[in-house]
C-alpha cells in the first residue's frame, strides 16, 4: 500500500507486532486501574480473567484530572457543546498512527491512548467521554463506540469511519443530506481497486455514502452545521468512504475543522480554518450525536 494511504485512509491504524510489544512501550495495564475496569455487559465476572488484553496510556493525563473533564461535560446539555468542549482539552496531542492493536493472526486488545492518537482514534476517545459521566463509564463506553456490539475483537472493531455510527442504542446519526445538495455513492468498503483487501480478514461491505460536494460547500451549508458534528473527508478512492475525519467547531465568529493532523508542520491535535481546509477537498460526510 502507498504511503499516502496508509496515513491517510479512514480504516483503523493495525499495530503489526505481538501485544508484548505493547507493554515494551510503557502502556499500563488497563486492569490495574480500577477506574478504567470498564463497566458494561461485555466486563467479564468477578474472579475471572477479560478474554482479551487491556491497556491505557495516558499522557498528560492522571485519572482524577480526566475524571473531572468528564464530569464537567456530562453537565454540558447539548451533545455538540460537549463534544466541543471535551475535544479542545485534547488540542496539541501529538498525532500517532497505528496505535490499535489487531489483525488477523494478532489477538485485539482494547486500548486507550491518550497520549497520542490518529483522526479516528481521536473521534473514538470524544464520543466515549461525550457519552460518559465518569471515568469509569469511559472504560465501558469506549468498547460500545470502538466495537459492534461492544465485543473486543478485530472482527467486531468498526473499521470505516462511515459504519461508525452503527451500534445499539444509535447515538450518532447521519445528516448529511440535511445539511446540502448531497450525492451517493456505492462503495465496496475494503475492496481496492486491484481486488485486493486494505484489511485481511475483514469482508467487503457494499454501503451507499451520501455526501455534500466540494464544489457546493458555502456559506448556506456552512450556517447548517454545529459545533461538535463529526466530518469526514469524503474520497473518490475505490474501497473507502472517507479519507479522513475531525470536528466541526464555532467559535468567536469563525469556523474551524479540529483534526489529529498528519500534516507535517503539525502532526498534533489542531484547529484549521473550515473553508480553508475544504477548498480542496472532493466532499464531506456529516454526522451529529444525538
Amino acid at each position: 500500500m502507498n504511503k499516502s494511504v496508509r496515513r491517510y485512509h479512514e480504516r483503523r491504524g493495525l499495530k503489526t507486532g505481538a501485544s508484548a510489544d505493547v507493554i515494551a512501550l510503557g502502556l499500563i495495564v488497563l486492569g490495574l486501574i480500577p477506574a478504567l475496569s470498564c463497566q458494561s455487559p461485555q466486563q467479564p465476572e468477578e474472579g475471572r480473567k477479560a478474554a482479551y488484553a487491556q491497556v491505557i496510556r495516558l499522557g498528560k493525563w492522571d485519572e482524577q484530572s480526566l475524571n473531572g473533564v468528564i464530569r464537567a461535560a456530562s453537565q454540558i446539555p447539548d451533545p455538540g457543546e460537549r463534544i466541543g468542549y471535551i475535544s479542545a482539552h485534547f488540542l496539541g496531542t501529538r498525532y500517532e498512527p497505528d496505535t490499535l492493536v489487531g489483525g488477523k493472526d494478532i489477538k485485539e486488545t482494547l486500548v486507550v491512548n491518550l497520549e497520542g492518537m490518529d483522526c479516528f482514534t481521536y473521534l473514538d476517545y470524544v464520543e466515549a467521554m461525550r457519552l460518559s459521566s465518569s471515568l469509569g463509564e469511559f472504560g465501558g463506553n469506549i468498547k460500545t463506540v470502538r466495537y459492534r456490539g461492544g465485543k473486543v475483537d478485530y472482527k467486531s472493531r468498526k473499521h470505516f469511519f462511515t459504519q461508525w455510527k452503527s451500534g445499539s442504542p444509535e447515538n450518532i446519526r447521519d445528516i448529511t443530506r440535511d445539511v446540502g445538495s448531497a450525492l451517493t455513492a456505492s462503495k465496496d468498503l475494503n475492496l481496492k481497486e486491484d481486488g485486493s483487501l486494505y484489511l485481511p480478514a475483514i469482508p467487503v461491505k457494499r454501503q451507499l455514502v451520501s455526501y455534500i460536494p466540494g464544489a457546493v460547500i458555502d456559506d448556506a451549508v456552512i450556517a447548517k452545521l454545529k459545533t461538535g458534528d463529526y466530518i469526514g473527508v469524503y474520497t473518490e478512492t475505490e474501497g473507502l468512504g472517507v479519507s479522513h475525519t475531525g470536528i466541526f467547531i464555532r467559535k468567536d465568529g469563525k469556523t474551524y475543522f479540529r483534526h489529529a493532523s498528519s500534516k507535517t508542520a503539525l502532526m498534533k491535535v489542531a484547529d484549521e480554518d473550515f473553508k480553508t481546509y475544504f477548498a480542496d477537498k472532493p466532499g464531506i460526510v456529516v454526522f451529529r450525536a444525538k
